[in-house]
């Protein structure tokens, strides 16, 4: 494993400077790392895989994978549709990805009007194409397909509506991503395209120094044009011999923030980074109790593919609030993908979603952005899943509720209507504990009228207004007084 401080010097052989700022490449430096307020306050971002998988379209985005796999599906699909390997390869997908409807502005102002307070396209992924003006990879959307800096375009137009903008950086796992396609006469074997498929080798090898240096440069490259404030990495990082890159990586991330005077965030997985030195991530998952420390899922509108399919399985928007709900009352935030299809148009079903989403968050917001966690996340019989990729449509009943909380508001959001009345237990008299202060008022949101209430040993009791504020997750105001 290689020394940190060479990892820097061999970064200066391509010209890049260490920038100047109070973090060195170790784990005691980063130890100081703190989270900005603008990502505790945030809580919903959007998540965006777009790119050449869009074109074939089945499977879901690990299509260019999935091709060179005699065993998968994919593989005969490819075959009978586009003939064998050999003569149409993956690469023969990116004149077809021409992007011709590619709106960034119509794309920021879809993730404004869901609520999004950041947004996050996926800038590499495991399929070695990059989609912004790279000039360590010639495979890239401003010289191929598109012929346009996605990236670039991307973030002028989030900014300009007031959202933050982070990318997301899926390289690693391109080490072995196309090795499928060694093992047949394919173009992967085809010297003429090792930039694009290589290095293709077997899973179970770690990838070297000129693998890990390349991998680099492209991140550091995305820092310094484009400037996010979220930088997600997928797994597989966590693999030892990363080590000494990501620290690197992280001192010189932080160190450019510093410079910029803007707050910033690493999303790693698993065990790829210490506690407190970034933000952890869960894929398609939960917790079940409040974490001390911000964290994030990152789930997919569509249950089987983050990248546009042409036969994708919706979730309802129903089943996202009360996700998102779930999540905010543990301390986490809720960053949902939508996948473009290859002419860069969202599709209206994944549209219809986002705005129904926003709309909840027009009236219910208040309980969401800039809150906190209170003593408990909630109460009710139901309970989540922990851990990644433990998805599942819950049924969440009227004695069901998550907690938020801004100074002296505690949000009490019921995941199902109760009926004529709610009980929030947790404010029963006997556990003051819990809310050691009285209660002055109680407001539903979206609702006009004074709600109803008393306070006692079974809990604090309101009388609920015959007509629902929204058609999912409801939310009561509690104010109160030392």
């Amino acid at each position: 494993m290689r020394d940190p401080r060479e990892v820097i010097k061999s970064l200066r052989d391509f010209g890049v400077e260490w920038p100047s700022g109070p973090f060195e490449p170790s784990w005691s430096s980063l130890s100081k790392y703190q989270v900005p307020d603008w990502f505790k306050d945030s809580k919903f971002g959007i998540f965006i895989h777009w790119g050449v998988y869009s074109v074939p379209a089945f499977g879901s985005e690990w299509y260019p994978r999935n091709m060179y796999l005699r065993e998968r599906p994919e593989f005969k699909h490819h075959v009978e549709k586009y003939g064998p390997q050999s003569t149409f390869g993956y690469k023969d997908f990116i004149p077809m990805f021409k992007a011709e409807r590619f709106d960034p502005d119509r794309w920021a102002s879809t993730f404004l009007r869901a609520g999004a307070r950041y947004v996050v396209p996926v800038a590499e992924h495991h399929d070695g194409f990059s989609m912004w003006d790279s000039k360590y990879n010639e495979w890239n959307a401003a010289r191929m397909g598109p012929k346009r800096d996605v990236i670039g375009e991307l973030v002028n137009a989030v900014r300009a509506k007031g959202m933050v903008f982070g990318v997301s950086y899926h390289r690693a796992e391109h080490w072995w991503f196309m090795e499928g396609g060694r093992q047949f006469q394919s173009d992967v074997r085809d010297p003429a395209y090792y930039s694009l498929y290589g290095p293709a080798m077997p899973r179970n090898t770690y990838p070297d120094d000129t693998f890990l240096t390349d991998w680099l440069l492209r991140a550091l490259e995305l820092i310094d044009r484009y400037r996010p404030q979220l930088f997600y990495f997928d797994w597989w990082i966590e693999t030892p011999v990363f080590e000494p890159y990501l620290l690197v990586f992280a001192a010189y991330y932080y160190n450019r923030a510093a410079e910029w005077g803007r707050g910033v965030v690493i999303n790693y997985k698993h065990n790829a980074f210490r506690e407190g030195t970034a933000v952890l991530d869960l894929e398609r998952g939960k917790l079940d109790e409040i974490r001390e420390m911000p964290w994030q899922t990152d789930t997919s509108v569509d249950r089987k593919s983050w990248g546009y399919i042409q036969d994708p399985q919706y979730k309802p928007a129903s089943e996202l609030i009360l996700d998102l709900v779930d999540v905010v009352s543990k301390n986490g935030n809720l960053l949902l993908n939508v996948g473009p299809d290859s002419s860069g148009e969202i599709p209206k079903e994944q549209v219809s979603i986002l705005e129904e989403i926003g709309e909840w968050l027009d009236l219910n917001g208040e309980a969401i952005y800039g809150t906190r966690p209170w003593k408990v996340y909630g109460e009710g019989p139901t309970k989540v899943q922990a851990g990644e990729f433990k998805e599942g449509s819950v049924q969440f009943t009227g004695r069901d509720a998550r907690f938020t909380r801004r100074g002296r508001e505690l949000y009490a959001i019921l995941l199902e209507w109760p009926g004529e009345k709610a009980v929030v237990k947790s404010l029963s008299t006997d556990l003051r504990l819990y809310h050691p202060y009285e209660v002055v008022e109680v407001k539903m949101l979206g609702v006009s009228e004074r709600i109803q209430w008393e306070r006692g040993e079974s809990g604090l009791t309101c009388a609920l207004p015959k007509e629902r504020p929204c058609r999912h997750a409801y939310s009561l105001r509690i104010t109160g007084r030392s």
